[in-house]
């Protein structure tokens, strides 16, 4: 078996592997509930769905850590997407980024949009991702973004993927 497949199948399944074992906090993030999004079903098996304000907050973090999402994004005319925010992490041993998706129409379709590298030393940083989605093409107004500080820690030959915080935030997609 060439290397890159074999590398790819052992880091899919370590992806795959770390879902499974993480511990119960880790595992079932809370979820904003608005009413655009109080139907759609449970991403994750036996997650809860819980109201909270509809401005920038942590949903999910370790004790010191954070990640929020600005209220409002930006769409150029090309469809590029920037979205912003904040983030606050501390105690990495391997490269973390703060990545984020968004979903318009339908919540179960999410699209990554870029990545910022994190520099995570316990204070508050801003991070701001930009891209473009494929199969859907965005329109002003109302989306949901999840925005999640994320860590590449290394674990013997493979890094494994350790969330830091998460969130979940609805935005309004403006032209500009």
């Amino acid at each position: 078996m060439p290397v890159r497949p074999a590398l790819a199948a052992v880091l899919g399944g370590a992806a795959l592997l770390t879902l499974a074992a993480a511990p119960a906090h880790a595992a079932a993030p809370a979820h904003a509930a608005t009413p655009a999004h109080a139907a759609a079903p449970a991403h994750v098996a036996g997650s809860a769905r819980i109201a909270v304000p509809v401005h920038a907050v942590p949903v999910h973090a370790a004790p010191g850590e954070s990640v929020t999402v600005d209220t409002v994004g930006r769409l150029a005319a090309d469809g590029t997407v920037t979205l912003t925010g904040t983030y606050r992490c501390t105690g990495n041993t391997g490269p973390v980024f703060v990545t984020s998706a968004l979903s318009q129409r339908d919540p179960r379709v999410k699209h990554g949009i870029g990545g910022t590298v994190a520099r995570c030393d316990g204070t508050t940083h801003t991070w701001s991702n930009s891209g473009q989605v494929s199969g859907e093409t965005l329109q002003p107004g109302t989306a949901h973004v999840q925005a999640t500080v994320m860590e590449l820690r290394p674990v013997g030959l493979v890094p494994l993927p350790v969330f830091h915080a998460t969130a979940d935030q609805d935005v309004t997609l403006v032209q500009g």
